[in-house]
């Protein structure tokens, strides 16, 4: 599980977006989770969108969202196995935040240009 620094969320209002920001911190589960908001894809599929990410970056990150509750990993009985990636009630809760994350990217920062997601 994440490691939150508080036991309590009580100790002071920025709290909550101390918790957040660990739950969806790191280079790649912010792009991850943008990508599954369009739907449901493969492993494959996630990588090709970011090509920067190493296998085992990707491996590493998806199943710490699963783990999280956001991403939904299933596996299919066939040869070779096919693994789906989507995201959960609770991960598309998160959607807001992520849109509102590359709204305030888009205004403030070099990819302003009609990037839709950085993936250097």
């Amino acid at each position: 599980m994440t490691r939150i620094r508080h036991k309590s969320l009580e100790c002071s209002p920025g709290c909550a977006v101390e918790a957040t920001l660990q739950l969806i911190d790191g280079k790649w589960k912010g792009v991850i989770l943008y990508h599954l908001f369009q739907g449901t894809l493969r492993f494959n599929e996630i990588r090709k969108r970011l090509p920067n990410i190493t296998q085992r970056m990707l491996t590493t990150q998806l199943r710490e969202l699963e783990r999280d509750g956001f991403v939904l990993r299933t596996v299919y009985p066939e040869v070779p196995p096919k693994v789906e990636y989507s995201l959960t009630s609770r991960g598309q809760t998160l959607e807001p935040v992520i849109m509102a994350l590359k709204k305030w990217g888009d205004e403030h920062t070099q990819f302003q240009h009609g990037h839709d997601v950085c993936v250097e």
